[in-house]
Parts: structure tokens; C-alpha cells; sequence
């Protein structure tokens, strides 16, 4: 399995844009088309008719994709944006590393299963 640049759980920072500054999770990636949901960010007012789904309907407000480059990851040593470098270590692993800090950026899927 290759290493992505962002994975599902990360926390990201918005770099441009109508959220520019906003922090969030990665909800959803999607690798077709280059687009990623951040939770609570790029919100979107949806008008809904009741229906039998959903009895009350009414206004919800859901996050929307945003290109993939228009989000950055957190440096876990500084708490601000980073650009990624992916590096072999020495068992022959791959791992993402923060380019301004240096530091190991750990997989949120590792650190999850490792909590399970």
C-alpha cells in the first residue's frame, strides 16, 4: 500500500479560499478527482422537503469536497501547515515526514488500530 500525502483522520489546515485559516479532520478522500471533505469546513446550506427518511426536514448544513491542494497538513511539532516528504525508513517502510519540522507524521489508520 503506498503512502498518501493526506489519509482519512489527518488534521489539515485550509491555505485558500472562503474557510482560509480554518482547521478540520479529513472526513473522505477522493482519489479520482483529486477532492477531500474537512470536517466543518466548506459548509453548504441544503434545503430539504420532508420525506420518509427524514420526517422533519428543514435547512442542513453539510461539508462539501475541496481540491486536495487547497489544504495543507498540520506539523504535529508546530500546529502549522507543511508540505510532506515521503521517506523509506530503515525496515523499508514508508513514512510521511513534515518538511519544515522534520518530524515523523504518524498514520491516523495506525494510530487507530493501535487504540482497538
Amino acid at each position: 500500500m503506498s503512502v498518501q500525502r493526506l489519509q482519512t483522520g489527518d488534521e489539515v489546515i485550509v491555505i485558500t479560499g472562503k474557510d482560509k485559516g480554518k482547521k478540520g479532520k479529513v472526513m473522505r478522500l477522493f482519489k479520482e478527482t483529486d477532492r477531500v471533505v474537512v470536517e466543518g469546513v466548506n459548509l453548504v446550506k441544503r434545503h430539504m422537503k420532508p420525506n420518509p427518511r427524514m420526517q422533519q426536514g428543514g435547512i442542513l448544513e453539510r461539508e462539501q469536497p475541496l481540491a486536495a491542494s487547497n489544504v495543507m497538513l498540520v506539523d504535529p511539532k508546530t500546529g502549522k501547515g507543511t508540505r510532506v516528504r515521503v521517506k523509506t525508513d530503515d525496515k523499508g517502510v514508508k513514512v510521511r515526514i513534515a518538511v519544515k519540522s522534520g518530524e515523523e507524521i504518524p498514520s491516523p489508520r495506525k494510530a487507530a488500530a493501535a487504540a482497538t
